[in-house]
């Protein structure tokens, strides 16, 4: 009885980890595509907002991805706790296993491009905008480039966090 009350408590939170990284591309998403309706030209209030929305939902980010990651270990070493030894998986649960793993990865390797480079240089050239002053074109240009890299990769995260919504599913087969 134990073993099945952690081992829900852990998968719940793993679901909870799961939405959580696939609801902030999803959501990032959107507000972007909705923001680029106003073109390529610095809206000042308009991209502030956007910005201290995608950028303040970085800790979550990583939140979620830590306790996905916490929790997806979790999972197979509870079993191991009380069994001494690791679940039997069968083959399309171990696809699903890679599948995931994979996902994962590159879903981590993005958010690290994104929250330790892109977002800092995004923060450092917005940080040279002003309200009522004419921003450089140059500067402009690479603010909004630099969000289009930003928005390339999220696309990319989403599909990955997509992919790991949809392999989990495929965990439990015993085939």
């Amino acid at each position: 009885m134990t073993e099945q009350i952690i081992h829900s408590t852990l998968l719940a939170l793993h679901n909870i980890a799961l939405v959580g990284c696939a609801a902030a591309p999803f959501y990032n998403r959107n507000l972007v595509l909705n923001r680029a309706f106003y073109g390529p030209k610095l809206h000042y209030q308009l991209d502030k907002v956007v910005e201290d929305t995608l950028q303040g939902n970085a800790p979550y980010c990583m939140g979620f991805v830590v306790l996905l990651l916490a929790t997806g270990f979790g999972m197979p070493l509870n079993h191991f706790f009380f069994h001494q030894a690791f679940r039997t998986l069968g083959s399309v649960a171990l696809v699903a296993m890679v599948v995931k793993a994979i996902c994962f990865t590159g879903m981590l390797l993005i958010a690290g491009v994104i929250f330790f480079s892109i977002n800092p240089k995004l923060k450092e050239i917005f940080g040279k905008f002003a309200p009522d002053a004419s921003p450089e074109p140059t500067t402009v240009t690479e603010f909004f480039t630099l969000r289009a890299k930003r928005k390339s990769l999220c696309e990319i995260c989403l599909w990955f966090a997509l992919g790991i919504l949809v392999s989990s599913a495929f965990l439990g087969f015993s085939v």
